[in-house]
């Protein structure tokens, strides 16, 4: 397992190979572990292939070669194996042997440098006198690079490793080859089973054959020398000469002959310039485990105070000493100094995870939980939280001895993370009003802004009357505080709210955020101001706005050290990815995201949405259905209400498609009283034309026509060009309902119109997706009303198929109209030709296949075309092409037969044929097979301006 300098030995591969080639002696250098012996092994294999004599000295054992192989005048490999253990004598015998080498024989010798009796020498001293002909060569073993040690790990424990737990392996066994073997070792045995955790990586210890051997050098020096061994230990890091005397008390003259003695022995090695430490960093904890617990104290200690006077103080390193050295009181002093530092350099992660752990110690004094616990908070609000953070403050703010603008502080920021981070609107809306309520008087600032966080229109449950009510007591409470950091994130808030709501003068507000204000805070709630009014914007379908403000307000949440804000706005990324057709790596962003933020449902709710769309477009209802319920993370009622609304819009459909009509009409009503119960019309969006073509088709027309007046009414004159165009789609989905069975000609052209309104809007956003659905309605209202069909059907799941009868007459559809119905007929037909294309080039399977059976059903067949059907023997045809992309998207044969119009029988029949085609063992694996899963655009599918080339089966099937 142990890779070694294969280079190396090409060298001795050619002497060996050559019988007269000219003698070649091989110094192979490195420390202990690093592939040395491994090495030798390699080479004696190529002796051994050469057909070559290889003679091995094992130096240090007491036996080496006999009299008789010394005096040896024939080719020969000699391997000597650790050089650096011979005494006088045997390296006398060694110089004798390698000086006469003959030709076509070599020599590898092995040594580590650092144990050398004369430094650089490994034949010792004097120099040897190499004979003239001889090639003399060195070679440098070295650490593993972090790329290497990763592949050894994946290869001995899996694939199961997190970024951090590699990188802590690699850093804690320097990349050593018999470390990083032997830690890994230690991980495949330890039980419960490793998880691939970096807290995994660094309670592995010490392997034991390491420990044996830094202690061996340290316990070999003299007891005078062991302390600045001991120190290093301490220290844990590479620390310069000075450092490391002070720490280990002897005083500069005697520690500095300490120093030389440790580096003599091996004990520690010169890392750089002036840094001295342990060659591999698993050493120090070895020899710091053997130390009794009042020396390890006061060396504690020590460090400690030398640390404290370095500039600028490592105050979390001097915290950590000072709680090993006994010392509480300095230990929560240095604590306090080394999260307010980490919260200065946006490091707000940092410092939660130093107060949570310091919060977290049993016996810790009120006043310091005091003092401690608003650092917490506030970081945590700005940062990311950890899983611990909710659990600590709840505890916290319980303590009725904090004074009460302590408390009310820490309730604050409890209720932010709640609401924000977490998801748990109830209960952080509750912490939001009772801080108000602590804070109004004792501290107005802190007041404003819970004020100003319930003013955020997000929250399920109350009316956006309420939030209003709220932003007029925020910047009461603003102005009366007199502080400008509080100012600004109150105006954040007004911007939230005027843009989602699409006031008149929204954007006007967005404007007065102070962006090259030099105040962190200040900079972070403009930060904030803009990425939620960068959200408005995508929402509203200001895509070109939405883009501009969010990479204004990702860079100002960057350098105003606010990881949470600009979590926020990659969400909002992910989201505007979706609506303007950015779909590539799309599915991989979002999923990775929600790892990313997996303990923080309120963040990565974007990202289960998105990729919930997304799986719906390409046709895996069950990873769509999981995705959109945020794969039983919470329910959607627990969202934030336009990702509620736009989730309810998508099961709806998923409903319709499943013609499971019932559930999904009610769930149109309650969402639909979600949003309407909030009036922030703009979120209706994605919600609407879904939630009126269910209701008309459970047969509550009336309530329908209601929803869409409500919607109408709701957006007034407000900016938001995305809900306006949904507004015409659900008009277009009432009239195509609603137009009669044989009368509804004119119905149908209305409702064809109000498809291309509504097609030519979402183009202007832009947005491909649903301007393609709503020329398909478009096309399909056409069709309809110029043929025997009558009115086409809304839904995908429902039938679109032409009158039963022959083949012939399914494919006639241009003989019952002339003149201009004929040309609409022709138009349409272009255009859902066109909308397949469209679908395919995003990746959306489903609608592409259900535009497509629309094509079968209404267009003519080709003129000319032979007689019988085309023969697909050792292919697959275009209809199994498609029943095996559907089934290869996770579809089940009823949910195919839906979507395509067949029976589930001619679905299983067509999967039957493409497996026995493709030699696919399962229907995932018709994906990845030739015909199976291949793009849209490799198959003989309609193409624009093309006609249909195929038999009566695959119009009629």
């Amino acid at each position: 397992m142990i890779a070694t300098c294969g280079p190396a030995a090409l060298p001795l591969a050619h002497t060996l190979v050559q019988k007269r080639a000219e003698p070649l002696l091989l110094f192979v250098e490195g420390a202990a572990g690093e592939g040395k012996s491994h090495l030798l092994h390699e080479v004696a294999d190529l002796a051994e292939a050469a057909e070559k004599t290889c003679l091995w000295w094992r130096c240090g054992t007491g036996g080496g070669p006999s009299p008789e192989d010394e005096d040896r005048r024939t080719p020969a490999l000699w391997l000597v194996e650790d050089v650096h253990r011979a005494d006088e004598d045997e390296l006398r015998r060694l110089r004798r042997v390698l000086e006469v080498l003959e030709p076509g024989s070599a020599a590898a010798v092995t040594y580590r440098p650092e144990e050398l009796p004369v430094p650089a020498l490994p034949l010792g001293g004097p120099p040897m006198t190499y004979p003239s002909r001889m090639t003399v060569l060195r070679c440098r073993l070295a650490p593993w690079n972090e790329e290497r040690v990763r592949q050894a790990a994946v290869q001995a424990l899996g694939e199961d490793w997190t970024p951090e737990a590699l990188r802590r392996l690699y850093e804690r066994t320097g990349g050593v080859p018999r470390v990083v073997v032997d830690l890994l070792a230690a991980l495949r045995e330890r039980r419960p089973a490793f998880t691939g955790t970096a807290a995994e990586v660094e309670a592995a210890g010490t392997p034991a054959r390491l420990a044996e051997l830094v202690l061996s050098r340290t316990y070999a020096l003299s007891p005078a020398d062991r302390p600045v061994v001991w120190a290093a230990a301490v220290l844990g890091r590479p620390a310069g000469r000075d450092e490391l005397i002070a720490v280990s008390g002897l005083g500069a003259t005697r520690g500095n002959t300490a120093l030389l003695r440790a580096l003599e022995g091996a004990a520690l090695a010169e890392l750089g310039e002036d840094r001295y430490g342990f060659a591999v960093p698993l050493e120090a904890p070895a020899v710091r485990a053997s130390l009794p617990g009042p020396v390890r104290q006061d060396l504690h200690g020590r460090a400690a105070g030398v640390l404290s006077r370095g500039q600028p103080v490592a105050w979390d390193a001097v915290a950590s000493h000072r709680r090993a050295a006994g010392d509480s009181r300095r230990w929560l002093q240095a604590v306090e100094k080394a999260a307010e530092s980490a919260a200065a350099a946006s490091r707000h992660q940092h410092a939660v995870t130093l107060l949570e752990q310091t919060l977290a110690t049993p016996g810790l004094p009120p006043q310091a939980r005091a003092r401690l616990a608003p650092l917490l908070a506030r970081s945590a609000v700005t940062g990311l939280r950890s899983d611990q953070t909710v659990e600590v403050l709840t505890q916290i703010v319980r303590d009725s001895s904090l004074p009460s603008s302590v408390r009310g502080e820490l309730r604050l920021d409890l209720g932010l993370m709640l609401g924000n981070q977490t998801g748990q609107y109830a209960e952080g809306w509750q912490a939001l009003e009772t801080a108000a309520a602590e804070l109004r008087e004792v501290r107005p600032d802190l007041a404003a802004r819970a004020m100003a966080a319930l003013s955020s229109p997000y929250w399920p449950g109350d009316s956006v009357e309420v939030h209003r009510g709220w932003l007029c007591d925020a910047l009461d409470a603003a102005d009366a505080s007199g502080d400008d950091a509080t100012r600004t994130a109150v105006l954040a808030n007004r911007v939230t709210l005027a843009t989602h709501c699409a006031e008149p003068d929204a954007w006007e507000l967005v404007k007065e955020l102070p962006r090259e204000t030099t105040d962190p805070a200040c900079a972070r709630q403009a930060a904030r101001g803009l990425c939620n009014a960068a959200d408005a914007a995508v929402w509203l379908g200001l895509h070109e706005r939405a883009e501009d403000l969010l990479a204004e307000g990702r860079d100002l949440s960057a350098r105003s050290g606010a990881p949470y804000i600009e979590h926020n706005a990659l969400g909002a990324q992910l989201l505007q990815a979706w609506w303007t057709g950015q779909w590539p790596g799309l599915a991989k962003r979002c999923e990775d995201f929600v790892a990313t933020t997996a303990d923080m449902p309120g963040i990565a709710s974007d990202a289960y949405i998105v990729r919930g769309l997304l799986a719906l477009a390409q046709g895996d209802w069950g990873e769509a259905a999981s995705w959109l319920s945020q794969r039983g993370t919470s329910g959607t009622e627990s969202l934030p209400v336009p990702l509620a609304a736009t989730a309810a819009g998508a099961l709806i459909r998923l409903a319709l498609a499943r013609q499971e009509l019932e559930a999904a009409a009610e769930q149109a009503r309650a969402a639909w009283a979600v949003v309407a119960g909030k009036g922030v019309w703009s979120w209706a969006a994605e919600l609407a034309p879904w939630a009126v073509e269910a209701l008309t088709r459970a047969g509550e027309s009336a309530t329908a026509h209601a929803m869409v007046q409500d919607f109408a009414r709701g957006l007034d004159r407000g900016d938001a060009p995305a809900a306006r165009a949904a507004l015409v789609w659900s008009r277009a989905v009432l009239a195509e309902t609603g137009a009669p069975a044989r009368e509804g000609r004119d119905g149908l052209l209305r409702a064809a119109e109000l498809y291309q309104e509504a097609a030519a809007a979402y183009a202007r956003l832009p947005r491909p997706y649903a301007q393609a659905l709503a020329a398909e309605g478009a096309a399909r209202c056409v069709l309809a009303a110029h043929t025997e069909a009558g009115p086409g059907p809304v839904a995908e799941g429902a039938d679109i198929s032409a009158p039963a009868g022959t083949a012939s007459s399914r494919t006639s559809v241009l003989s019952a109209v002339t003149g201009s119905s004929r040309t609409s007929v022709l138009s349409a037909v272009t255009e859902l030709e066109s909308c397949a294309q469209r679908f395919t080039g995003l990746g959306a399977v489903w609608d592409a296949a259900r535009t497509r059976t629309l094509l079968r059903t209404r267009q003519p067949a080709k003129k000319g075309r032979p007689p019988g059907r085309p023969s697909h023997a050792d292919e697959l045809s275009p209809r199994e092409a498609e029943v095996a992309q559907l089934a290869a998207s996770g579809l089940t044969n009823r949910e195919i037969a839906a979507t395509l119009h067949l029976s589930p029988r001619t679905v299983e029949q067509h999967i039957a044929r493409a497996m026995r085609k493709t030699g696919a063992l399962s229907r995932r694996g018709l994906a990845s097979r030739p015909g199976g899963g291949s793009s849209d655009s490799e198959r003989p599918f309609v193409r624009q301006g093309q006609p249909s080339r195929h038999g009566e089966e695959e119009l009629g099937s």
